[in-house]
């Protein structure tokens, strides 16, 4: 079933009867070439990619609860590419630009909005950084700009410039950034991967992996084995868990982030806002309410919840930045479940086991990696060879300590380790 503006209309006028089904609800099959743990976007976009790219078809991608349940729609919806280092610039890079063919691709409606990202310096020390990441994004053919403190008051007056605890002293955009709507990204490539073949399966937990001699050979689920040539472990926060029924010891610590959104209001906020020295960022949807978020809540757990504390942080960062949004009231609040890696950067890599892969460690990065990720994702199952934008993502650089990338020191607790 294709989209276009001629059927909406035609739907729209006769009470939207008329449309199917987005995906098959699947049956599992006792055997495939390849199985995916995890039915979240990196892997729905995995299994999309093998199936368009690669040819791959007899995929299933097995999800635990429904699809798109987990960190895929909970999360700030930030779509960008304005990291440092090599290794994840390079990626990140790869990642907008499908991010901007994305729709035309899968022929569904992402709601991608590339309103820009301004993220505020509050110091010279800042500013100088800000510069070193414009030049290092610009050398990587991607777009930044500096906007000094005249220009972002002209283009977002309603900060609080006057505050002394934090002054803010200018600004880095990247104006091809933005937001997308997340739960239609999940559904787009689930859409587009059932499509060409892929069996997804929901309400299909994996109980665990099996293996003989050394070699992969399928997974045991709540309903029943089904065998694999190959298999991806895909699964986000829950990555130690599932990499524990094939032995492994990930270096991963699963974190709670929270998210919050306000009642609608009137367009106020045209761009995505992050002020790095309260570690807020928010941004505008499309129904009017104010999207934020902040910090991780700091001690390890898997529940989709976070505590009191870190909403007051959060809360205090907000007023701090814009004082003007005192007065909206917050709806809801939802909590991810954050696979943090030692340096801050992901793992896409093959295992020691044979026909066993690794998707992991996205920290921050989740949501903006999705189509890069199940690219890469892709090239490295179907072809054992790594792909070039995410070829420093490999996992024993935690093991030999080369290779790191400490973005931010945005990692796992650091001190703690």
């Amino acid at each position: 079933m294709r989209f276009s503006g001629l059927r909406v209309l035609k739907e729209g006028l006769t009470g939207n009867k008329g449309w199917q089904a987005h995906w098959r609800d699947a049956e599992p099959k006792s055997e495939y070439d390849v199985v995916i743990i995890g039915g979240g976007g990196h892997g729905l976009s995995t299994a999309y990619y093998l199936a368009k790219n690669h040819g791959i078809r007899n995929v299933a991608v097995l999800e635990k609860g429904y699809l798109g349940g987990g960190n895929v729609g909970r999360n700030t919806t930030i779509v960008r590419a304005n990291y440092f280092l090599p290794g994840n610039s390079e990626f990140y890079s790869h990642s907008l630009k499908l991010w901007e063919g994305l729709e035309q691709d899968l022929n569904y409606n992402t709601m991608l909005s590339q309103r820009g990202q301004i993220s505020l310096f509050h110091s010279d020390g800042q500013r100088d950084a800000a510069i070193r990441r414009g030049n290092s994004i610009v050398n990587q053919g991607d777009e930044a700009e500096l906007l000094s403190l005249a220009q972002l008051k002209k283009m977002v007056p309603f900060l609080d410039y006057e505050q002394q605890r934090f002054p803010i002293h200018g600004a880095l955009i990247s104006r091809r950034s933005g937001t997308a709507r997340h739960d239609a990204v999940a559904w787009g490539y689930a859409r587009g991967a059932s499509a060409r073949g892929v069996d997804l399966i929901q309400n299909c937990e994996v109980t665990g992996i099996d293996i003989e001699g050394g070699k992969v050979t399928g997974v045991q689920t709540s309903r029943g084995a089904i065998k694999a040539k190959k298999v991806a472990m895909i699964v986000a926060g829950r990555s130690s868990q599932v990499a524990a029924m094939a032995g492994m010891r990930l270096p991963i610590e699963s974190h709670v982030l929270q998210a919050f959104v306000t009642e609608g209001l009137k367009p106020c906020i045209d761009h995505v806002i992050s002020f790095g020295m309260g570690h807020f960022y928010i941004s505008q949807s499309d129904k009017g309410g104010l999207v934020f978020g902040g910090d991780l809540d700091f001690y390890a757990s898997y529940a989709q919840r976070g505590n009191l504390p870190m909403v007051e942080h959060v809360m205090e960062a907000g007023m701090t930045l814009m004082p003007a949004i005192g007065k909206a009231r917050v709806l809801r609040s939802w909590g991810g479940i954050m696979d943090m890696s030692p340096d801050g950067s992901p793992i896409i890599d093959r295992t020691h086991i044979d026909g066993l892969y690794l998707n992991c460690g996205w920290c921050y990065g989740g949501f903006k990696a999705v189509p890069g990720s199940g690219y890469s994702m892709a090239h490295l199952v179907a072809t054992d060879e790594p792909h070039a934008p995410a070829a420093r993502f490999r996992l024993d650089r935690f093991r030999t300590g080369y290779g790191l990338m400490d973005e931010e020191g945005t990692g796992m607790q650091h001190n703690l380790h």
